[in-house]
This record gives structure tokens, C-alpha cells and sequence, in this order.
């Protein structure tokens, strides 16, 4: 396909209405499949003959013509952003339409090579930075939402970051961006990292600590290529050549699925947790389960009781989070343990917003990164071990 040729498809795509744009994936998901013919033959003949010729020809027979279709396409001026589109469309329709997992299983491979860490730039936005960026910030902001561009300029003062990756092909469409707080102490709750009242704090010989506290996604076509990993590393190494007297880097990071986990009635790990430790956590939730039917009063889970018991629950819930997919698990603590990261401290009334509310109880985690150890760790995390701190295994004797 000459590049002319990719320029008119992509033109045509454009054009298409949803309905025929599903038409159009039904054919990928029909038409550009292997043939398994091909590959049964290419396959017996390299086991006959184990050449790295036989093993080409395998290789290619075995790959989905819709690839190839895709790196043509690929050509055309606009084409990796039209291709971002299309599987945001497929992720949509594979809920209703199962035949389009395997569409999307090939694009998702070729995303992931494209859109390698390795090839993409990293990019500190401020005050100076052009106002499309900055709105598209504003807009995909996903955890804290940004009320305006006076909060979003006290996101940017001297004692705060924010970092986005970007692609060469792409250059006015941030893919992912990190808010980073440089602080004194490992912060507990998120009001004060977002209060526009509170001046910033210009004296660098307080940064002690640089906390993650939000992380945003900004291509839905994008979900599942791993980039906000290599994003906090980058950004964290960035950091403390900026700083070097940083010590600490850490996240506030919200708990999405604690409620849902604890409403329902918990499903515990089995041999998780010793038989004592498996009674107090039973004691504990039969206890608090009014207060988890109500959600709405603060000022209960404030009480030194119900502190105590939240945290304990919460503690054993992100403790059993596991690599796996069956297993239950909040999935930005799957993100981040996964990524390296240690689990150092629960923060019970740290965000006391009803989204805190409706999603935690108001709880929040934070997160260790020592830079040293994120491959320890990550591994660790792949073998079923959790990487915490005292405070945590003193909660639970683990």
C-alpha cells in the first residue's frame, strides 16, 4: 500500500458513521484472521526442518494479516492517532461483540511497540506551557479533579510538577501526566496538597519528599500499554537530579475498590492470614458493617474505634492483592506494587470528599518508591510477596 493509498483509507474511515465503522471491525475480526492452514504447514515443516528459514516462514504465517493492514495504514499522515481511535471504538464494542478481543489483542501488540517508553519524550508542563496542552490537562485529569485554571496554576507553582509523556507523531496530545507535591513529610491527607490558599513553598531546603498524588491516562485507546510505570521511575530519577537532597518518594493514592470490597462482605485470601489475625478481621467488619450500610457520616470513621478497625481491614485488602486476575484486588494498588513500590502507610480521613467517601471511606494509602529496589520489589510482587513497612506487619504480626 503506497502512502497515498493509507491517506485516502484514512480519509474514508473518517467519513464512516458508527454503524459502519462496526462493520468495518467485523471484517477485521473475520477476514484478517491467520488461515490455519498456513500455519499448520509452516509449522510441520519446521519440525522437520528447525532452519531459521522454516522458523520465518512460521513466524509470518502465523501473524494476522490485520497487522500489516495496520502498519500501512500506520503511513499516512494522522494515521498512529486515527489507529488510537479505532481501538478506543474496539475496547467500547468487545463488551457486546467477544470476536473483537482477538481485533484487539493485535492492536494492543503493535501499540505497545510503537508507543515503547523508549521512543517517547518526557515533558515538564508549566505556566508556560501552551494553553491546548494545559487544557487537555484540565480535561483528563482522572483522580483530583482540576476546578479551573486558578487550581490548576497553584498545580504549578515551584513546590509542585507535572510531567506528561508524548509521543514524536503526536506532539500536542499528552498521553499520561503525573502531579507531583515537593514536601517536608510523607503527606496523609490530599486537602492540603490542593488548597489554592495555602502559598507555595518557594525554599527548596524543605524538599524532602516528592509525593505522586495523581496520575492520569489521557488516551482511552492507549489502556493497557504499560506507560505509567516508566513514567514515575523517569520522573522520580528526574527529580532528584533536580533535588538532591530528596530522600523520599512516595504516592497518596486513593483505594477505589474498598468499598465495594468490604459491602459485599470480604473474600479473604485463604491462607493469607493466621487464624487469629482471620477472627479479629471478621470481628472487625461485623462490627463496622452499620456504619459501611450508611457511608455518609464522617465524623464516625474519625473515631479512634473505627480508625483502628478501618485501617486493619483495609491493611489485610490491599494485602492480598496478587499479579493475577482472579484474585481481588484494588487496581491501583496492583499498579504500584507491581510497579516496585512498597506498601507504607494507611491514612484514615485523607480524603474526605464524597468521592473519598463513596470509594474508601476516606481512606488513603501511601505508596514507597526506593529507587534502588523497584526491581526487588517487582519481583517480589510477581512471586506473591508484598513489600511493606513495620507499620503495616506490626497491624496484622505479618
Amino acid at each position: 500500500m503506497s502512502v497515498g493509498t493509507a491517506a485516502r483509507a484514512i480519509d474514508r474511515y473518517r467519513q464512516l458513521d458508527s454503524h459502519t465503522r462496526n462493520q468495518f471491525y467485523a471484517v477485521l475480526a473475520t477476514r484478517y484472521d491467520p488461515k490455519l492452514d498456513d500455519i499448520a504447514k509452516a509449522l510441520e515443516t519446521c519440525k522437520a526442518n528447525r532452519s531459521p528459514e522454516n522458523l520465518i516462514q512460521l513466524v509470518r504465517a502465523a501473524e494476522p494479516p490485520q497487522q500489516e493492514l495496520l502498519r500501512q495504514l500506520n503511513r499516512a499522515a494522522h494515521g498512529t492517532s486515527v489507529i488510537v481511535k479505532m481501538r478506543e471504538e474496539i475496547l467500547r464494542n468487545s463488551k457486546t461483540t467477544p470476536a473483537l478481543s482477538a481485533v484487539d489483542a493485535d492492536f494492543e501488540h503493535l501499540l505497545s511497540s510503537w508507543f515503547n517508553p523508549g521512543f517517547l519524550e518526557l515533558k515538564r508542563l508549566d505556566w508556560t506551557t501552551p494553553a491546548h496542552l494545559l487544557e487537555k490537562v484540565i480535561q483528563h485529569e482522572a483522580v483530583h479533579e482540576i476546578d479551573g485554571w486558578a487550581d490548576l496554576r497553584r498545580r504549578l507553582e515551584p513546590d509542585r510538577r507535572l510531567y506528561a509523556y508524548f509521543h514524536p507523531v503526536l506532539p500536542d496530545e499528552p498521553l499520561i501526566f503525573v502531579e507531583v507535591a515537593l514536601l517536608e513529610d510523607m503527606p496523609g491527607a490530599i486537602a492540603p496538597l490542593l488548597d489554592r490558599s495555602r502559598p507555595p513553598d518557594i525554599d527548596t531546603k524543605h524538599f524532602k519528599v516528592a509525593a505522586f498524588y495523581s496520575i492520569s491516562n489521557c488516551q482511552s485507546g492507549l489502556r493497557g500499554i504499560h506507560l505509567g510505570n516508566f513514567l514515575i521511575k523517569r520522573v522520580a530519577e528526574k527529580l532528584k537530579e533536580e533535588f538532591p537532597k530528596l530522600k523520599t518518594f512516595c504516592t497518596l493514592s486513593p483505594i477505589p475498590s474498598l468499598v465495594r470490597f468490604l459491602t459485599v462482605g470480604p473474600q479473604w485470601k485463604l491462607g493469607r492470614f493466621t487464624p487469629k489475625i482471620m477472627s479479629q478481621l471478621e470481628s472487625d467488619w461485623k462490627e463496622l458493617r452499620p456504619m459501611m450500610q450508611r457511608l455518609s457520616s464522617t465524623d464516625e470513621w474519625l473515631s479512634n474505634s473505627s480508625n483502628e478497625r478501618l485501617t486493619r481491614l483495609c491493611a489485610a485488602y490491599l494485602l492480598q492483592t496478587a499479579p493475577d486476575e482472579l484474585a481481588p484486588s484494588d487496581p491501583v494498588a496492583k499498579f504500584h506494587l507491581n510497579n516496585g513500590a512498597v506498601l507504607d502507610k494507611l491514612n484514615v480521613g485523607a480524603d474526605l470528599t464524597p468521592k473519598g467517601i463513596r470509594q474508601s471511606f476516606g481512606m488513603m494509602v501511601n505508596y514507597r518508591y526506593d529507587l534502588d529496589k523497584v526491581e526487588h520489589h517487582h519481583e517480589n510482587f510477581c512471586a506473591g510477596i508484598i513489600g511493606t513497612s513495620k507499620k503495616i506487619r506490626d497491624l496484622l504480626r505479618v
